[in-house]
């Protein structure tokens, strides 16, 4: 019996119609387009408008567009993974929300929370479900409304942020394609440079802590920085010594979408030409859980079938990590 595999078979993201552009952003606080591009390469971010609409709403429509795209009826999924930072609410889950919202009536549901990581940890969680037989189709979905916990006269981060979703099926194969490897790593002392302080279970919802503005992004921008950058570069670099790729190997870099400077930086040790890498975040920002499928989505048309791909992450906690997939499918071009 040959050896079972979880490949993508099918890929689908969403994002709001609202655009907010560099420069709706110098009319809110001290900045302007040059810094702002300069700095983290985007130049425009979309945000989720109307009242109370969530990251469910974004997922919904992400999965509800993958399944229409790989007619898949509802009743099949077995599982949905919710890679989320900004969940819909403490509990239920997102991704049960979302089930809901879709029909999904056969399937169970859980979040997973590993910040800008969460997708790839997913990714990965869902394989092993794929792998060993346990269930035929399984979905991951990232999605996130950034744009709820940051604060708009903050300048060193309001720029960077976005909302958006992107949704992947996962199914079994035996012919090698899909996921091959995965390397994830923590390190819970970073924690202190890239949290939200406030709305947990140490320091629960107040009037002094909303008044203190501790229910917003908090980033202590250049620590890290320097440990993006070293991370990323470090597991993607890993992840080919492990597998034996080479640069010419692989056909895609899919990094997460944080800041152009460090998606340069793991390009260039791995040694990949910018040509082989997808970049989008000029027009996205960082969506967090939401930045890999959505490059994944908009690069579908080029992508083919045996195509090795590295996707690469690095989030708050610290999170990091890359998976090495083979590509399962050519896409109608």
């Amino acid at each position: 019996m040959r050896k079972i595999t979880a490949a993508i078979t099918g890929i689908q993201g969403y994002v709001p119609d609202y655009i907010l552009t560099n420069k709706e952003l110098e009319t809110l606080v001290d900045t302007n387009d040059e810094w702002i591009t300069t700095r983290t390469g985007i130049k425009e971010r979309r945000i989720l408008k109307g009242e109370g609409l969530g990251s469910s709403d974004m997922g919904a429509e992400a999965i509800k567009g993958l399944l229409e795209k790989t007619k898949t009826k509802v009743e099949e999924i077995d599982l949905i993974i919710c890679a989320t930072a900004t969940p819909d609410m403490i509990f239920p889950s997102t991704a049960c929300v979302i089930a809901d919202k879709i029909g999904a009536t056969n399937c169970f549901a859980y979040d997973l929370m590993a910040a800008c990581s969460g997708f790839l940890y997913s990714l990965a969680t869902a394989s092993k479900f794929i792998e060993t037989g346990t269930y035929k189709k399984v979905v991951v979905v990232g999605s996130d409304k950034m744009s709820s916990i940051v604060d708009y006269t903050e300048r060193s981060t309001c720029i960077i942020f976005g909302d958006g979703a992107g949704a992947v099926l996962l199914e079994p194969s035996e012919d090698g394609f899909g996921i091959q490897d995965s390397i994830l790593k923590a390190d819970g002392s970073g924690r202190e440079f890239l949290h939200l302080k406030a709305g947990g279970s140490v320091k629960p919802s107040s009037h002094a802590t909303v008044e203190a503005k501790e229910h917003f992004v908090f980033q202590d921008g250049q620590p890290v920085f320097k440990a993006a950058v070293k991370s990323m570069a470090d597991v993607s670099e890993e992840i080919m010594n492990r597998n034996n790729l080479t640069a010419d190997d692989v056909a895609w870099l899919v990094p997460h979408q944080a800041n152009k400077r460090i998606i340069d930086a793991t390009a260039k040790r791995m040694g990949v030409g910018e040509e082989k890498v997808m970049l989008n975040i000029q027009k996205y920002g960082n969506t967090t859980n939401g930045t890999i499928p959505l490059c994944l989505w908009e690069w579908e048309s080029q992508l083919n079938k045996g195509d090795n791909i590295i996707l690469a992450a690095f989030g708050g906690g610290f999170t990091w990590g890359s998976i090495y997939v083979k590509w399962a499918y050519n896409s109608n071009k």
